[in-house]
């Protein structure tokens, strides 16, 4: 059995806050990008409006 596991845990009680701004993350903003690889979601602040992260559906041909 490995040890080395990190472990997520969902924390409600504390609010995140943006890198860029500083200010508390209470709502995501997302756009929709669609590429011939597949579609992604650029993720940013609604106050500063600076990317927090991408993330990447996988098409049906790709599993």
């Amino acid at each position: 059995m490995n040890n080395n596991r990190i472990r997520i845990r969902e924390d409600f009680s504390a609010t995140p806050l943006c890198p860029h701004c500083g200010r508390e993350i209470r709502e995501l903003a997302a756009r929709r990008v669609e590429s011939m690889l597949g579609v992604r979601f650029l993720y940013y602040c609604c106050e500063c409006h600076k990317v927090l992260g991408v993330s990447h559906r996988k098409g049906f041909w790709m599993g």
